[in-house]
């Protein structure tokens, strides 16, 4: 049986200023969030502002392949 395309589908944000700066010494990781999003009402890249715990501060996480 073959798979049914689904509006909706699961993508990770991770954040954009954590990768810019690189992954700084002081910061352990890098901060990724899974979330969903439907594939026909936003067929661009998904871009959040979420909570970053390595820059201790709210940053943008664009969405990842």
């Amino acid at each position: 049986m073959a798979k049914r395309k689904d509006a909706r589908i699961r993508v990770i944000l991770e954040c954009t200023c954590c990768i810019r700066n690189g992954v700084k010494k002081v910061s352990p990781g890098i901060s990724r969030y899974i979330t969903q999003k439907n594939r026909h009402n936003t067929p661009n890249q998904l871009e959040l502002r979420k909570f970053c715990p390595y820059c201790y501060k709210h940053m943008i996480h664009g969405e990842i392949k």
